[in-house]
């Protein structure tokens, strides 16, 4: 197979891997689901509410993979939100049972053509690396057998009363200018800070911490915390995409502090679809975002004298750790 022939084949498995997750994410949204809010405490949702993780490492996945891994917990029935590799099951003594079918994730990196190496070569400039999402497989603990009992016991539910005082503490924690009051809940980037009205102004008193983590998710964006483009105006494509990001964010948080995710800004759902429709890589590019949103707002999660966070959202791909798209 020749060079060309070989690149040629990679870079359309690259695009199809982009129109898959696009496409699915699409058909979620038309059927008025929503991916990155899913139904935890139905029938069909026997896992806990948390984020997904790797049962070996204990490492949490992130961006695209959380609502990929997400779905498959509810489409399945998955008591658990833990996943190995079929070689990981392995290493721990188990195994993945007999006609278990695995569910596919991603892994994002980088590369340098050829052709842009060649010009890097000829100009003196630079070579541009080219991102790319590459598939490997999982399966949930739950298709396993044989492994370690910890692994096959679901987590506890976080204890009742905890919550609502934890996100607080989260929100002093992190800096950011929050003010409590008016009618309406905004981030203002040009002055830094973020508005939401008192608990009382809603019927249900959780709501609030879900929009105050929704506006936080914006103000990651300022340039002196995680650094995004918050310059689109309302109902452009580029706000919507922020909406999208902040609404993701959102739900990572509350997965990871037992608080079931809802939609906030579900008038944006037309909006969001035509980003998606237009480009193929949207969706993945907004939870990778939003992954880092996330992680930039848990770390100012308070913590049990005799705890710690775990590490930073990575994947594991085959025995090699890899960032999470």
């Amino acid at each position: 197979m020749s060079r060309n022939h070989h690149n040629a084949r990679v870079g359309a498995d690259r695009t199809g891997l982009y129109d898959d997750i696009t496409n699915k994410i699409i058909a979620e949204l038309e059927a008025g689901r929503v991916p990155w809010v899913q139904p935890w405490g139905t029938v069909g949702a026997k896992a806990p509410l948390a984020m997904p993780v790797n049962a070996a490492t204990g490492r949490a996945y992130s961006g695209i993979n959380v609502l990929i891994l997400w779905g498959a917990v509810i489409e399945h029935g998955f008591p658990v939100q833990g996943w190995l590799t079929f070689r990981q099951a392995l290493s721990l003594g188990g195994h993945v049972r007999r006609g278990e079918h695995g569910t596919t994730v991603v892994y994002a990196d980088r590369f340098f053509p050829d052709d842009e190496k060649k010009r890097a070569r000829e100009t003196g400039e630079e070579a541009k690396a080219m991102p790319f999402l590459k598939r490997f497989t999982v399966f949930n603990v739950g298709q396993c057998e044989n492994l370690p009992d910890d692994l096959a016991a679901a987590p506890s539910a976080p204890e009742p009363g905890l919550i609502e005082p934890t996100v607080e503490a989260l929100i002093k924690a992190t800096g950011i200018d929050f003010r409590i009051g008016g009618n309406s809940a905004c981030y203002v980037p040009a002055q830094d800070y973020v508005r939401v009205p008192p608990p009382q102004a809603y019927f249900e008193p959780i709501n609030w911490h879900r929009t105050a983590l929704h506006e936080l998710g914006h103000a990651t964006g300022h340039a002196s915390r995680v650094g995004r483009d918050l310059g689109g105006a309302f109902g452009t494509k580029r706000y919507a995409f922020e909406e999208l990001v902040a609404e993701m964010n959102a739900a990572f948080c509350c997965a990871s502090l037992g608080i079931a995710p809802t939609v906030r800004h579900a008038d944006y759902l037309v909006s969001w679809l035509e980003v998606l429709r237009e480009d193929n890589r949207a969706i993945v590019r907004a939870a990778s975002q939003a992954s880092k949103a996330a992680d930039w707002l848990l770390t100012f999660l308070p913590q049990p004298d005799n705890a710690a966070r775990a590490g930073p959202a990575e994947v594991d791909e085959t025995e090699n750790d890899r960032r999470a798209a």
